[in-house]
Protein backbone atom coordinates (compact mmCIF):
# COMPACT_ATOMS: atom_id res chain seq x y z
CA UNK A 1 0.00 0.00 0.00
CA UNK A 2 1.42 3.41 -1.00
CA UNK A 3 1.89 6.03 1.68
CA UNK A 4 0.32 9.47 1.57
CA UNK A 5 3.76 10.90 0.85
CA UNK A 6 4.17 8.59 -2.18
CA UNK A 7 0.75 9.67 -3.43
CA UNK A 8 1.72 13.34 -3.14
CA UNK A 9 4.97 12.76 -5.04
CA UNK A 10 3.10 11.08 -7.87
CA UNK A 11 0.34 13.72 -8.15
CA UNK A 12 0.90 16.58 -10.57
CA UNK A 13 2.36 19.77 -9.07
CA UNK A 14 -0.68 21.78 -10.16
CA UNK A 15 -2.93 19.47 -8.14
CA UNK A 16 -0.77 19.80 -5.02
CA UNK A 17 -0.81 23.60 -5.47
CA UNK A 18 -4.62 23.61 -5.79
CA UNK A 19 -4.90 21.42 -2.68
CA UNK A 20 -2.74 23.90 -0.76
CA UNK A 21 -4.97 26.81 -1.85
CA UNK A 22 -8.13 24.96 -0.83
CA UNK A 23 -6.85 23.51 2.43
CA UNK A 24 -4.18 25.84 3.83
CA UNK A 25 -4.58 29.33 2.39
CA UNK A 26 -7.68 30.22 4.48
CA UNK A 27 -5.66 29.34 7.60
CA UNK A 28 -2.89 31.70 6.52
CA UNK A 29 -5.35 34.60 6.22
CA UNK A 30 -6.97 33.71 9.55
CA UNK A 31 -3.53 33.70 11.16
CA UNK A 32 -2.74 37.11 9.66
CA UNK A 33 -6.03 38.56 10.88
CA UNK A 34 -5.87 37.17 14.40
CA UNK A 35 -2.16 37.10 15.23
CA UNK A 36 -0.57 39.86 13.20
CA UNK A 37 -3.05 42.71 12.76
CA UNK A 38 -0.19 45.15 12.15
CA UNK A 39 0.55 43.39 8.84
CA UNK A 40 -2.89 44.31 7.56
CA UNK A 41 -4.15 47.80 6.78
CA UNK A 42 -4.01 49.94 9.90
CA UNK A 43 -6.58 52.41 8.59
CA UNK A 44 -9.51 50.26 9.60
CA UNK A 45 -8.20 49.03 12.95
CA UNK A 46 -9.11 50.23 16.41
CA UNK A 47 -6.13 51.34 18.49
CA UNK A 48 -6.00 49.27 21.65
CA UNK A 49 -4.01 48.90 24.82
CA UNK A 50 -3.74 45.49 26.48
CA UNK A 51 -2.75 44.97 30.11
CA UNK A 52 -2.69 41.90 32.33
CA UNK A 53 -2.72 42.44 36.08
CA UNK A 54 -4.16 40.56 39.05
CA UNK A 55 -5.28 37.70 36.81
CA UNK A 56 -7.34 39.94 34.53
CA UNK A 57 -6.73 41.00 30.92
CA UNK A 58 -7.95 44.54 30.26
CA UNK A 59 -8.30 45.73 26.69
CA UNK A 60 -8.92 49.45 26.23
CA UNK A 61 -9.99 50.60 22.78
CA UNK A 62 -10.25 54.17 21.52
CA UNK A 63 -13.81 54.79 20.39
CA UNK A 64 -14.67 58.47 20.91
CA UNK A 65 -18.00 59.92 19.83
CA UNK A 66 -19.96 56.70 19.51
CA UNK A 67 -23.14 55.37 21.05
CA UNK A 68 -21.92 52.08 22.55
CA UNK A 69 -25.40 50.55 22.39
CA UNK A 70 -25.66 51.09 18.63
CA UNK A 71 -22.15 51.51 17.28
CA UNK A 72 -19.98 49.03 19.21
CA UNK A 73 -20.03 45.24 18.89
CA UNK A 74 -17.94 43.01 21.17
CA UNK A 75 -17.89 39.22 20.86
CA UNK A 76 -15.78 36.20 21.75
CA UNK A 77 -15.62 33.51 19.10
CA UNK A 78 -13.20 30.59 18.73
CA UNK A 79 -10.87 31.99 21.38
CA UNK A 80 -10.69 35.45 19.76
CA UNK A 81 -12.00 38.73 21.15
CA UNK A 82 -13.56 40.67 18.25
CA UNK A 83 -14.20 44.41 18.44
CA UNK A 84 -16.10 46.33 15.78
CA UNK A 85 -16.97 50.01 15.98
CA UNK A 86 -18.91 52.02 13.42
CA UNK A 87 -18.57 55.80 13.51
CA UNK A 88 -20.95 58.23 11.91
CA UNK A 89 -20.28 61.91 12.37
CA UNK A 90 -22.12 64.67 10.60
CA UNK A 91 -22.11 68.40 11.13
CA UNK A 92 -23.96 71.21 9.42
CA UNK A 93 -23.44 74.95 9.75
CA UNK A 94 -25.18 77.88 8.12
CA UNK A 95 -23.30 81.13 7.55
CA UNK A 96 -24.56 84.12 5.53
CA UNK A 97 -27.11 82.04 3.67
CA UNK A 98 -24.64 79.25 2.83
CA UNK A 99 -24.91 75.78 4.29
CA UNK A 100 -21.77 73.82 4.99
CA UNK A 101 -22.16 70.11 5.66
CA UNK A 102 -19.43 67.63 6.61
CA UNK A 103 -19.66 63.95 7.35
CA UNK A 104 -17.40 61.02 8.20
CA UNK A 105 -18.30 57.37 8.18
CA UNK A 106 -16.09 54.46 9.06
CA UNK A 107 -16.02 50.92 10.34
CA UNK A 108 -13.14 49.82 12.53
CA UNK A 109 -12.26 46.26 13.52
CA UNK A 110 -9.81 44.45 15.77
CA UNK A 111 -9.31 40.76 16.60
CA UNK A 112 -7.31 39.84 19.71
CA UNK A 113 -6.39 36.22 20.44
CA UNK A 114 -7.28 35.13 23.97
CA UNK A 115 -5.47 32.55 26.10
CA UNK A 116 -6.83 29.02 26.03
CA UNK A 117 -9.41 28.35 28.69
CA UNK A 118 -11.04 31.80 28.77
CA UNK A 119 -14.76 31.50 29.56
CA UNK A 120 -16.64 33.78 27.12
CA UNK A 121 -19.47 34.24 29.63
CA UNK A 122 -17.03 35.97 32.04
CA UNK A 123 -16.03 38.69 29.53
CA UNK A 124 -17.51 42.14 30.29
CA UNK A 125 -17.36 45.51 28.55
CA UNK A 126 -17.89 49.13 29.67
CA UNK A 127 -17.75 52.47 27.87
CA UNK A 128 -16.69 55.76 29.44
CA UNK A 129 -15.15 58.98 28.10
CA UNK A 130 -14.55 57.56 24.61
CA UNK A 131 -12.83 54.40 25.84
CA UNK A 132 -14.32 50.94 25.40
CA UNK A 133 -12.87 48.68 28.11
CA UNK A 134 -13.18 44.91 27.92
CA UNK A 135 -12.33 42.82 30.99
CA UNK A 136 -11.34 39.18 30.55
CA UNK A 137 -10.63 37.05 33.63
CA UNK A 138 -7.56 34.94 32.86
CA UNK A 139 -7.91 31.18 33.34
CA UNK A 140 -5.97 29.54 36.12
CA UNK A 141 -2.94 27.73 34.75
CA UNK A 142 -3.49 24.01 34.86
CA UNK A 143 -0.57 22.09 36.30
CA UNK A 144 -0.81 18.45 35.39
CA UNK A 145 -0.31 16.21 38.37
CA UNK A 146 2.69 13.91 38.12
CA UNK A 147 1.72 10.39 37.35
CA UNK A 148 3.80 7.32 37.89
CA UNK A 149 3.85 5.06 34.88
CA UNK A 150 3.95 1.36 35.62
CA UNK A 151 6.61 -0.62 33.83
CA UNK A 152 5.37 -3.88 32.45
CA UNK A 153 7.47 -6.99 31.89
CA UNK A 154 7.46 -8.81 28.62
Amino acid sequence: MASNEDAQKSSPPARRWADWFDRDLPDVFRWLEERRPSLLSSGDRIRVEEEVSDGVLRVRAEAPGIDPDKDAHVSVEDGVLRLKVERRQQSQAEDEGRVRSEFQYGSFYRAIPLPKGVDPSDVTATYKDGILEITVPMPEPVQPEPRKVAIGRT
